[in-house]
């Protein structure tokens, strides 16, 4: 991977859908040698998809809730099926498995507090191994994205 290339990866992350000769004139290559570039990123899965970025306000999910989650024990067999039934849940939109305090940091999108209570009560805390949930509601979210 050279310079053409993370340039070509800086602008694809910015504007996923920009056109291959606005790509091309961006990066200072002609347009079939940046189409190759491209498809070259794609095949070596640097470039593994692209996607919409979805305003959760506009389909109900205005409240965003970072998740701390503590299992239990951390037996293989608890790890999996942590994993295993919180990766099915649709309000939870990200989860990572971390260091530190807790055991996950899930990123929970929902409609509102009555919603994310509900959802916690429910299903999160009722997942398997769950010891403990710690809640942080977000106020705001800077980002260095301009639609976000």
């Amino acid at each position: 991977m050279d310079e053409v290339d993370r340039s070509i990866l800086a602008v694809l992350e910015k504007h996923g859908r920009i056109s291959n000769a606005e790509l091309a004139a961006r990066v200072g290559l002609s347009p079939s040698p940046c189409l190759r570039r491209v498809r070259q990123l794609e095949e070596a899965g640097v470039i593994r998809g692209y996607r919409a970025l979805i305003d959760p306000a506009a389909v109900g999910r205005s409240l965003r809730v970072f998740a701390g989650v503590r299992l239990m024990r951390h037996t293989r067999a608890d790890v999996v099926a942590f994993e295993s039934a919180v990766t099915r849940l649709p309000e939870v939109v990200h989860s990572h498995h971390i260091t530190g305090n807790f055991d996950y940091l899930l990123q929970v999108e929902v409609a509102d507090l009555p919603a994310y209570e509900d959802f916690h009560a429910n299903q999160l805390a009722s997942l398997p191994g769950v010891a403990t949930v710690t809640s942080y509601v977000t106020m705001k979210t800077l980002s260095a994205d301009p639609t976000a």
